[in-house]
């Protein structure tokens, strides 16, 4: 008897008493909720909703394009005149102005969801301090009764039942300590990931940006091909047709004269022994600055599709800009057109070549080899210009890719 009181002594000076109290709160912890995260998320309900209403102004406008899509596929089915041609580039304009505002809302869209991402970055760190501070407090009781073991417990306990019941918050202790760290776990995993996916839409956000400038530099191409017919013809519909009679006469000269050199120069080439084309392995380089496509290859919004096909991608360049070859070749055909479609036609390796439309000046000659990179001459497009031709969009470059003297897309070429 006297060894035990003398026991129960020594553990009541050490201060080891296990006190239910200690660890009660363990077990009747509430999920984490405070005034500041009930804030962020009304918040985060808030720019949902938000984020909701723009997806909704995003469907109409989508609505709104494909029935301008639609009309011109269907103006351009109608008989060329110059009203319908007007009309085609009319919906167009439409097309393009609604180009610029789906992605402004898209831009709004993106901000709205970072917005939404960091909000959520906020809960989840405040979380996470919580989720530690629990295990902190956890560890330390831990710590404090660690050396006491099952009699002392016993001995400190009155009954069979108390002995039990202490047994039990203590085996809670452990189970909220392996709770709160997998909890943690989760949440810097979580965490992790919100991080990563805010970089992305960082990075999307500013693709919006670069598209939205070139939408608008596109929208600028649009008025300024509108202005251009309506100079080029004065209004006439005689005029008109007087044009569009020529372009086309002009357009069927110069392919088949391109498909005629190919065949030509390929042929001549093979005759020389031991003199082969190597084709640039890295692929094409832009022939002029990276810029804004205003016309795709086989674009089924060509304004000019109802005229001919368009075998080509169009790159904005301005007057005079400087033409590179996008790989080292043969000239095949350097011609100066005067006041007529002047272009640059290089054979390359592979069964590939390339064309360079509507050149204001020449630096090449016919039967002369060139290097990836090196100038060729300057862009034009510019109407009433040398090399222009008689029916052009404004200055711009034509671009065309060809294999096997078949024209394909450029895109699929250019780096």
């Amino acid at each position: 008897m006297k060894k035990i009181l003398f026991l129960l002594a020594i553990i009541i000076v050490s201060g080891a008493i296990i006190r239910t109290s200690d660890f009660a709160y363990l077990a009747e912890e509430e999920s984490y909720s405070t005034p500041e995260s009930a804030k962020i998320n009304n918040e985060i309900k808030t720019i949902n909703e938000e984020i909701e209403d723009r997806k909704n102004r995003m469907q109409k406008i989508q609505d709104k394009q494909k029935s301008y899509t639609q009309a011109i596929a269907q103006k351009q089915k109608d008989k060329s005149t110059l009203n319908s041609q007007l009309a085609i580039l009319d919906n167009r304009l439409a097309k393009a102005e609604l180009d610029i505002e789906s992605v402004e809302i898209d831009i709004e869209k993106v901000s709205l969801e970072i917005s939404k991402t960091n909000l959520s970055i906020l809960d989840k760190e405040a979380e996470i301090e919580v989720e530690k501070s629990k295990i902190e407090k956890v560890i330390q009781l831990l710590y404090k009764e660690g050396n006491i073991d099952t009699l002392q417990i016993l001995l400190l306990n009155n009954s069979l039942s108390d002995f039990l019941t202490q047994v039990k918050y203590l085996e809670n202790v452990n189970q909220a300590v392996k709770e709160s760290l997998d909890n943690l776990v989760s949440l810097k995993e979580n965490l992790e990931e919100e991080k990563i996916q805010l970089g992305k839409k960082n990075d999307n956000l500013e693709l919006l940006k670069s598209d939205l400038i070139d939408k608008k530099e596109l929208l600028k191409a649009e008025l300024e091909s509108k202005e251009t017919l309506l100079t080029q013809v004065n209004s006439s519909e005689a005029e008109y047709q007087k044009l569009l009679a020529q372009s086309k006469e002009e357009q069927q000269d110069a392919a088949a004269e391109i498909a005629s050199m190919e065949k030509l120069i390929r042929a001549k080439l093979a005759a020389l022994q031991g003199k082969k084309l190597e084709f640039n392995e890295n692929g094409f380089v832009w022939p002029v600055k990276k810029n804004v496509i205003t016309a795709y290859f086989h674009d089924p919004d060509y304004p000019y599709k109802n005229i001919f096909e368009h075998p080509a991608i169009d790159i904005r360049a301005g007057q005079g800009s400087t033409l590179k070859a996008a790989a080292s070749g043969y000239v095949a055909r350097a011609k100066d057109a005067g006041m007529g479609y002047s272009y640059i036609m290089i054979i390359h390796g592979d069964g590939l070549s390339t064309v360079y439309g509507h050149v204001s000046k020449l630096y090449v000659q016919d039967d002369e080899y060139v290097v990836q990179g090196q100038t060729i001459g300057l862009s034009g497009g510019m109407p009433g210009t040398p090399g222009a031709g008689r029916l052009t969009t404004g200055p711009h470059l034509h671009f065309e890719v060809r294999k096997d003297g078949i024209p394909v897309n450029p895109l699929n070429y250019l780096q």
